[in-house]
């Protein structure tokens, strides 16, 4: 809830969590469209690191993204994105996680992975 632009900007909520998984959701507004009336790049990524913040920090440990790779697949022709994150590694330091962005239509829409830093 403290993720305010993840949250209130961009309007994705928290479907469901799990150890080092998540499952997040983003409806689909004109604020998330660019000139060319697709899903732009930043809401994409936005919701891709908001599910694997929401993953990594899910057993109680803080971490941030250090770093992210995104491949952008396939342009959205629904209404809603889902963010699904799982781990590729889970380690005391660093947590890996690829990230898998979905529309309501069953689309692959880009894939991720995001490397967190676990703070102490």
């Amino acid at each position: 809830s403290k993720d305010l632009f993840a949250v209130e900007q961009a309007g994705i909520t928290i479907e469901e969590v799990g150890e080092h998984r998540a499952l997040c959701r983003m409806e689909l507004t004109p604020q998330h469209k660019n000139a060319n009336n697709a899903v732009m790049g930043g809401a994409i990524f936005t919701l891709a690191d908001f599910t694997a913040a929401v993953a990594a920090n899910s057993c109680g440990v803080l971490s941030v993204t250090t770093t992210a790779n995104i491949q952008f697949l396939s342009s959205s022709k629904g209404s809603v994105l889902f963010g699904e994150a799982e781990p590729i590694k889970a380690g005391r330091a660093m947590t890996v996680l690829a990230v898998t962005i979905k529309d309501d239509l069953g689309a692959v829409i880009a894939y991720a992975v995001m490397n967190c830093f676990n703070k102490a």
